[in-house]
């Protein structure tokens, strides 16, 4: 990175950089613990050039993180945060100890597998969540029992349920048996557990859920329980930057 390029505010570094979340940086700079070449931080709309100045917290440097972006095959029961009061296994803990402090973008339910992206990028992170965004994710759907064309039809024109207005993007049904049916369901937003809500409004269970794709990026044949690190062009596909 070259000049203005890397000029980024004093705080978002700190976060960057694992010291302290960006609320926390403020009061870091505040309580005057931060340093800058030398001298104390000016105030919270201080910049710094992450390539060239030296960022200093209670006498210990700064490092700037390189950014990171890692696809897994999440599988059933892990949850998708960084810590869990209850000690259920986290998503994160099937990564390299020293990637634990990437985050989930988004969340997929305990009982949900497939893909799921972690990164330290925070705007990266915001571009695929945001609803102004509309990032489609698909999912393949395990319902238990058959289901008809009329169904796919509700799961599109919407329902609602909880006050809340749920509507699959697109839903192709893939096989229908008496006992079982596979369906392909695309969302834009994904609604805490919609897509298991759409079903339940229709009277149906999801035995199975996995979450096949996320914008142009699929799972593919990565195995449950591992993960990969995505290419650059994945990760510019995806609306990020990738560092060299």
């Amino acid at each position: 990175m070259k000049g203005s390029d890397s000029k980024v505010r004093l705080h978002k570094l700190l976060a960057e950089a694992g010291v302290a979340s960006r609320r926390a940086g403020e009061r870091l700079i505040l309580a005057g613990r931060v340093m800058v070449n030398g001298r104390v931080a000016s105030g919270l709309g201080a910049q710094v050039d992450a390539a060239r100045d030296e960022v200093v917290v209670d006498g210990q440097p700064v490092k700037r993180r390189r950014k990171l972006y890692v696809a897994l095959h999440k599988p059933a029961g892990y949850v998708c945060t960084c810590r869990d009061p209850q000690l259920r296994p986290v998503a994160g803990s099937l990564l390299p100890a020293q990637w634990r402090h990437l985050y989930p973008v988004g969340r997929l339910d305990r009982d949900t597998e497939g893909l799921l992206l972690l990164t330290n990028d925070g705007e990266f992170s915001l571009r695929l969540t945001h609803p102004r965004y509309g990032v489609p994710k698909r999912y393949l759907a395990t319902i238990g029992g058959r289901v008809e064309p009329p169904v796919l039809a509700r799961l599109t024109e919407g329902v609602w349920d909880q006050g809340e207005q749920l509507r699959a993007r697109r839903a192709r049904l893939l096989s229908a048996r008496a006992s079982r049916s596979l369906v392909e369901v695309e969302l834009a937003e994904g609604k805490k557990r919609e897509v298991r809500r759409l079903f339940a409004a229709q009277g149906l269970t999801v035995e199975r859920l996995r979450r096949t794709q996320i914008g142009p990026l699929k799972l593919g044949q990565l195995p449950v329980g591992k993960w990969r690190v995505l290419s650059r062009a994945e990760v510019a596909a995806l609306g990020g930057k990738r560092e060299t």
